[in-house]
């Protein structure tokens, strides 16, 4: 088994990139893969409290690169996610980015690879060490991106970043889109984003307000069914399974409404 590392990342802030993890990660998972979701934010850590295991960490990443554990012993088992795997792979809360380096990122996820199918890293924001330490062991880069101006240009930053480093191309996670907010073009199509960016969209996630009350509480939306962005995940991790599934911008927001319980 050689697994493959997928880095979720993004120039601004707030965007949803730790939701977005957790729910690619076990949405991964219940389509019968083996899976890590890596918090790569040193000193910021939310993956364990997003995924409910907050109470279960005993050991994190840093511990393993320092040597006070085994790396299997850092691993948090999340076993709602069968008939797959699902593991939390913590990182340390009281620490700096400069506590792991580049290169021990790649030790870690190269000893990762041999027992799992896909490594999920939740990337810092910004551009500075914790980002260049998620993007060093990466295969695939899927950069996320909010419907506003502000998100869409940091957006192009990083996806610059990433294709000078030879991580490219990245692709594009579309978040909290609001059909109804576009048609009032109060917010920006995905049209319009991808004509921003020229970059490839692996999945559209609409605004949802399932996703606050699911990472309140610790369960992945994902888990809980047939939510709007419950599907959208699903449908994101069918595609990194080379599954061909189309992506398209919602058009009509009447049965959009009714998921949502929009009047």
């Amino acid at each position: 088994m050689a697994g493959t590392v997928i880095t979720i990342t993004s120039g601004k802030g707030g965007v949803g990139k730790t939701t977005t993890t957790a729910n690619i990660g076990t949405a991964l998972a219940l389509l019968g893969q083996k899976v890590v979701v890596f918090d790569g934010d040193v000193g910021l850590r939310n993956l364990d409290i997003v995924m409910g295991l907050e109470n279960r960490v005993v050991y994190d990443v840093i511990d393993f690169v320092e040597g006070r554990c085994r790396l299997r012993q850092a691993l948090v088992r999340d076993k709602r996610a069968a008939p797959g795997e699902l593991y939390l792979l913590p990182t340390a809360q009281t620490r700096d980015k400069s506590a792991i380096n580049p290169r021990q990122m790649v030790e870690v996820c190269e000893e990762l690879r041999r027992d799992v199918d896909y490594i999920l890293i939740d990337s810092p924001a910004g551009i500075e060490q914790g980002f260049q330490n998620a993007l060093a062991p990466a295969d695939r880069v899927f950069v996320v991106t909010n419907p506003e101006v502000s998100s869409i240009r940091d957006a192009d930053r990083v996806i610059g970043l990433i294709e000078a480093r030879g991580k490219g191309p990245a692709q594009l996670i579309i978040n909290r889109l609001s059909p109804a907010r576009v048609k009032k073009q109060e917010m920006l199509s995905v049209q319009d984003i991808v004509e921003v960016l020229a970059t490839e969209v692996i999945g559209i996630v609409p605004e949802d307000e399932a996703i606050l009350s699911s990472s309140n509480r610790g369960v992945p939306v994902v888990l809980n069914g047939k939510t709007p962005a419950a599907q959208a995940f699903q449908d994101i991790a069918r595609r990194v399974l080379g599954q061909d599934v189309p992506v398209v911008e919602p058009q009509s927001l009447s049965w959009w409404q009714k998921l949502l319980g929009i009047s």
